[in-house]
């Protein structure tokens, strides 16, 4: 019998989950471990977990899908055929693990002919798990959430969230810089994320009612899009700059505070 889109996405759902609590096993064991193994520089850290991690993850895509196309953050690009790509990201928040705060997560995202169609965010520090899967909403620990809130924008927290390119370049950081101060003039309180699907997590549950991304990387990119798309929230994106928000008025008003030609 041939098999259905819908199939395959179970299947990749399963393989997907297995993989970050493969990669989120070992991320615990090193973190309670106080584990601090990395070259330490002056953006950013490489920590020994996150080839660990990967090493437990990326084993377990290729033997379920050894003709799937897979970039993973250490190991690179693998080509395949067919529609799937999958994105391994083994620590996200890699700064968190090395300070010794529990907000990192490994993630997998997969597009389908380049567009998100599934991603599972696993916290090991914490236990929890988020699914987003396109056209079926989002779960976290098993159970279906939503952007949805009640906070206006006057009372609202906001992520935000830049590539790990944007501090090596003074414009690209200067423009960071204008970004966080224009939301953190409309807002309560602004998070600098360094852990953007940790955050993504929080915001497809209501408990942040805003994401902006200037010049996000792709490991997290797709994660935190699908999260925010399948819980509900809106979303608008033009070039390197992208906003989330909880409903249509919070999504004005951030994207009047980010937009270069305001």
């Amino acid at each position: 019998m041939a098999t259905t889109d819908s199939d395959d996405i179970g299947e990749i759902e399963t393989v997907a989950r297995a993989a970050v609590l493969a990669g989120g096993a070992e991320l615990r064991r090193r973190f309670r471990a106080g584990d601090e193994d990395g070259e330490y520089g002056s953006y950013d850290v490489k920590a020994a977990a996150d080839e660990a991690a990967e090493a437990r993850m990326l084993p377990v895509i290729r033997r379920a899908f050894p003709d799937h196309a897979v970039f993973a953050e250490e190991a690179g690009e693998f080509a395949g055929t067919g529609p799937y790509r999958w994105i391994i990201d083994p620590l996200d928040g890699t700064n968190d693990f090395a300070t010794g705060l529990p907000t990192f997560a490994a993630s997998v995202a997969v597009l389908r002919e380049g567009t998100p169609a599934l991603a599972v965010v696993h916290q090991p520090a914490t236990d929890e798990t988020y699914l987003a899967r396109r056209g079926s909403g989002v779960r976290y620990q098993g159970r279906r959430v939503s952007a949805d809130t009640d906070r206006d924008v006057e009372t609202a927290t906001v992520a935000t969230i830049v590539g790990r390119d944007v501090p090596r370049d003074p414009d690209l950081a200067r423009e960071a810089d204008d970004i966080r101060g224009a939301v953190d003039d409309l807002v309560k309180r602004v998070i600098s994320s360094w852990a953007p699907t940790v955050h993504s997590g929080l915001f497809a549950r209501g408990r942040l009612q805003g994401v902006v991304q200037f010049h996000p990387d792709e490991e997290e990119q797709a994660v935190t899009e699908l999260l925010a798309r399948e819980a509900g929230a809106v979303v608008r994106r033009d070039g390197p700059r992208s906003v989330a928000a909880s409903d249509e008025e919070t999504l004005a008003a951030l994207w009047d505070a980010v937009d270069p030609a305001r």
